[in-house]
């Protein structure tokens, strides 16, 4: 037994009956939704799936499923990469994973992306959502002095980590001094900005003045919620879309990345159509990155397997709604990256940034578009059309070793260059396009700007799969490199400050934050005062709404 934030967590039990044609793929440990028992659970297969078991004395066994193909979870778990713990820690170890989260020493994975809530305000208020400041019960907004220290903190990480930072909420857009919360993020010397965002802000008139104000304090990217083509489906912001986009653009914020939710039952047969959608607008959209939706709070199973859709079931939707143009054999998981992060590491002698992200947290793939072809009807090449990428990756995990024991670095970097023509399929690259030259420029250069000028010819498809009670792996906690950095100076993995709320995420800002009558009492906005209330008539009747949507109604229609 031990007790976090005054919670009393009891650890230990049976390990979970198998039955006889259930297949054991890994022991982990698991939490009870219940009362987070830490638990022995099972990763089992079973039809075809896989499945998460575990069972606790006191509240019994529950299971869940955890991937719903296992061929492609053997697949994705070829790539895990080697354990080695993180160099900069913000806790000691004060309790088993994940009731020690802060950064502690036995965690796997440095900040790859860091999460910073600079509010728990929003304009909107989704039924799926995790968490806003009206259901939290406070507003928990840090000052523009608290933030530029949390930012301080996750410098301690470089070079190891936390280059790149996400500004989230609530809505981040909600605060008057977002310019200013950009602009400190740059000064403290972090690479890459992000802003996850409804991006209803940015439909407004002053949304390109606004963009454009973003741009050159130092954003990068805007991360654009965007969950379906259909205003039934997308009732966040399917008006708002097509005049953010088109401010986006005048703003010359052209990084944008729309971030769908995939709900099974909602909006799982638009997936397709959102990949076609962002295709038709490459001129702004970079990357479309699908979140399975994370089954928040105590659910009963019934409502679960209604809501529940995982990574293998989003690609072999999106195979069917692309006519078969991205398949479920382009995707691999994140840390197939390990094998040319670690050559660089052995060319430079300097320790490089790695991604031991757990391989079922995410999978992802790109894929070029053939422009000539008119929207809705874009026709997509998959990077593995045109590349051997397996056998690349193993081509640089075997020099990556070499390297260990080699006497000049010089020539296994030239056997590489000279070998990369070799993993190149040229009857299937576009006519006139040099892959080989921007590849040769990625090994070459291996810096931001050479992958920048990649990810600007490609489109990204990617997805992440954050945890809930009910499919918890503490083995993809302890990898994860998604962080929270809080008010408090902790570095929190995603699927611990969400999922265990009320010991990590409510307890911090709570006590961080203040009352709801306290905030409006000093005049900050809330309820009826913040909600956004549109006028569909007004926001449909323009050209640029109907340019941007009818082909894509129409095909959806037919």
């Amino acid at each position: 037994m031990i007790e976090v934030e005054g919670r009393r967590i009891s650890i230990g039990g049976p390990r979970p009956s198998l039955r006889e044609k259930d297949v054991l793929k890994r022991w982990t440990y698991s939490i009870c939704p219940e009362c987070y028992r830490l638990l022995p659970a099972a990763l089992l297969e079973r039809d075809g799936k896989v499945w998460i078991l575990r069972a606790c004395p006191d509240h019994g066994e529950v299971e869940e499923i955890y991937w719903a193909d296992a061929l492609l979870y053997d697949k994705a778990m070829r790539f895990e990469a080697p354990i080695s713990r993180v160099k900069t820690v913000y806790r000691d170890v004060e309790g088993p994973c994940p009731f020690s989260c802060g950064l502690c020493p036995i965690h796997i994975t440095h900040t790859c992306l860091a999460n910073v809530v600079v509010t728990n305000r929003c304009d909107l208020a989704c039924w799926y959502c995790f968490f806003y400041s009206e259901k939290a019960g406070f507003v928990y907004e840090p000052t523009l002095e608290q933030y530029r220290e949390m930012m301080r903190e996750l410098r301690r990480q470089y070079p190891h980590g936390a280059r790149a930072i996400q500004l989230t909420g609530g809505e981040p857009m909600v605060r008057d001094d977002i310019i200013e919360l950009v602009r400190i993020t740059k000064e403290e010397g972090i690479e890459h900005i992000q802003l996850n965002t409804n991006a209803i802000r940015f439909s407004f008139e002053d949304g390109a003045k606004l963009a454009k104000g973003l741009r050159e304090a130092g954003l990068n990217t805007i991360y654009m919620s965007f969950d379906g083509i259909s205003p039934d489906v997308n009732f966040k912001n399917h008006w708002e879309a097509p005049y953010a986009l088109k401010n986006f653009q005048t703003g010359g914020m052209t990084s944008v990345v729309l971030v769908p939710t995939a709900i099974k039952g909602w909006n799982d047969h638009e997936l397709g159509p959102i990949l076609k959608f962002a295709a038709a607008n490459m001129d702004v959209i970079r990357g479309v990155n699908f979140q399975p939706v994370s089954l928040t709070g105590l659910m009963p199973k019934e409502e679960r397997e209604r809501y529940r859709i995982t990574i293998p079931e989003v690609i072999r939707l999106i195979e069917d709604q692309t006519d078969g143009q991205i398949t479920k054999d382009d995707w691999y998981p994140t840390s197939i990256t390990y094998a040319l992060s670690s050559l660089i590491e052995g060319l430079t002698k300097r320790s490089q940034w790695h991604m031991r992200i757990h391989p079922c947290c995410g999978m992802a793939t790109y894929v070029y578009v053939d422009r000539s072809v008119p929207a809705p009807d874009a026709k997509f090449i998959p990077i593995t059309d045109m590349i051997d990428v397996e056998g690349l990756f193993e081509y640089l995990k075997e020099k990556a070793f070499d390297l260990k024991r080699a006497k000049s670095r010089h020539l296994i970097a030239l056997k590489v260059l000279l070998k990369l023509r070799k993993f190149i399929i040229k009857e299937k690259l576009p006519k006139g396009f040099n892959l080989y030259k921007i590849i040769f420029n990625i090994f070459l250069r291996h810096n931001y700007q050479a992958l920048g000028e990649f990810n600007y010819r490609f489109m990204y498809i990617g997805m992440m799969h954050f945890m809930d009670l009910y499919n918890y792996d503490v083995q993809r906690v302890m990898r994860c490199g998604v962080h929270y950095i809080t008010s408090n100076l902790k570095v929190i993995p995603f699927c611990t400050f969400n999922v265990l709320s009320d010991i990590y995420r409510d307890c911090i800002q709570k006590e961080y934050g203040m009352s709801l009558k306290d905030y409006e009492r000093i005049g900050g906005k809330l309820g009826e005062q913040l909600k956004y209330k549109r006028d569909v008539k007004k926001l449909k009747s323009s050209d640029i709404y109907r340019r941007t949507y009818e082909p894509f109604l129409r095909m959806m229609k037919a």
